[in-house]
């Protein structure tokens, strides 16, 4: 039987933190070591300092694939599992592949060599991870259309953080070592804003803090008090913890999804979602549906529909037959006086409803993006 391949993920705040660099110094180090190393696929973006540290280590060729009248070229996965090398270096996991090939994104080309037991160094940036887009979204005024499950970098036997500061950052892209200059100005005025790196830095070094924690449990016998060691699948943090996101067929809903699943991880809990309908869905709200399952799918999460003409009731048996701990909803729609006068509001009912059950409202702090990005 095949070993699995050991993935090990080099992860920034932003393009131009110098990810595809490191990983072709480290793969240039395991190939001094005499490991057999090839590159699956690099886009060094005509970074000289970066083409430099892939001299001498042996690249796959791309495949040509036609689509729309160009041809592109994407990464040549049968070619690299027929290779067989011991290490490959697969750059940009979040890329989406042109359509007919195996997969419709990079991740899962990886996925399949680590399966072919070779292992993988690959790159990403933090505003990739599909729960954290709306967050993004929110800190930068740019919608990243692009994203994978944040289980990649959960699943990953290493994360490797690439940190620089802002201003480090905005001086290389001035130097003209990230950009070319005519695109330089037009970044400084939008993505590559300091307040925006700082931001992306942040949210960076939170989730490797949060990969760590997740994997970090108390070792067993013999260790002194508060020794610890580091699993190399996540361990729990809490134990029978179950979360239940209320959502509508609508847009807003995915952001309550992403952040329950942000609260679910932090809790090493489980997540379903439910949307409690009474009347079959039209079109639009099929095709929201639709894209309510995609997300929960990518996530790892349960989407439940049921029907039923109250909410609070439904989601009552719902988290008592789903052992649920936990209720996330979106902000409440406002209400008239009469309807505040005859009927309580919905988190009241709930609280009401499911005692011993913690309730939290998502704010909703959607802004206008100002465009979106890959």
């Amino acid at each position: 039987m095949t070993n699995h391949g050991h993935h090990k993920i080099f992860l920034g705040m932003a393009a131009g933190v110098g990810k595809t660099y490191q990983m072709l110094r480290e793969g240039q180090a395991e190939a001094e070591n005499g490991r057999d190393v090839v590159i699956g696929y690099l886009e060094p973006h005509g970074r000289m300092d970066t083409v430099a540290q892939a001299e001498g280590l042996e690249t796959v060729p791309r495949r040509r694939v036609a689509y729309r009248d160009s041809l592109l070229e994407e990464m040549d996965l049968p070619a690299l599992i027929r290779r067989r090398p011991e290490l490959a270096l697969i750059d940009e996991l979040a890329h989406t592949n042109a359509p007919g090939l195996e997969h419709p994104k990079r991740y899962e080309d990886v996925d399949d060599v680590l399966a072919a037991g070779i292992d993988v160094f690959s790159t990403v940036n933090v505003q990739h991870l599909e729960s954290l887009n709306d967050q993004v979204a929110e800190l930068t005024g740019i919608r990243v259309r692009e994203t994978v499950p944040d289980a990649i970098i959960g699943e990953a036997d290493e994360v490797v953080l690439i940190d620089i500061t802002p201003q480090s950052l905005i001086e290389r892209l001035m130097a003209g070592k990230v950009y070319p200059t005519e695109r330089v100005q037009a970044a400084l005025n939008n993505f590559f804003k300091v307040e925006n790196l700082a931001a992306l830095r942040e949210v960076a070094l939170r989730q490797v803090a949060e990969e760590v924690e997740s994997k970090r449990i108390p070792v067993d016998g013999g260790g002194r008090p508060g020794d610890e060691r580091l699993l190399d699948t996540a361990a729990p943090a809490a134990v029978g913890e179950r979360l239940l996101a209320l959502v509508k067929p609508d847009p807003r809903s995915q952001r309550v999804v992403r952040r329950a699943w942000r609260s679910a991880q932090r809790l090493g809990a489980e997540l379903d979602v439910l949307w409690v309908a009474d009347h079959d869905p039209d079109a639009e709200e099929q095709e929201q549906l639709g894209a309510l399952r995609q997300l929960a799918s990518v996530l790892g999460a349960h989407l439940l529909v049921e029907y039923g003409d109250d909410v609070a009731h439904v989601a009552q048996r719902v988290a008592h037959d789903r052992g649920t701990t936990y209720v996330l909803i979106g902000t409440p729609e406002p209400r008239g006086a009469l309807r505040r006068l005859t009927r309580p509001a919905l988190p009241d009912r709930l609280l009401a409803m499911l005692p011993g059950v913690d309730l939290r409202i998502v704010a909703d702090r959607t802004k206008r993006v100002k465009g979106d990005s890959t």
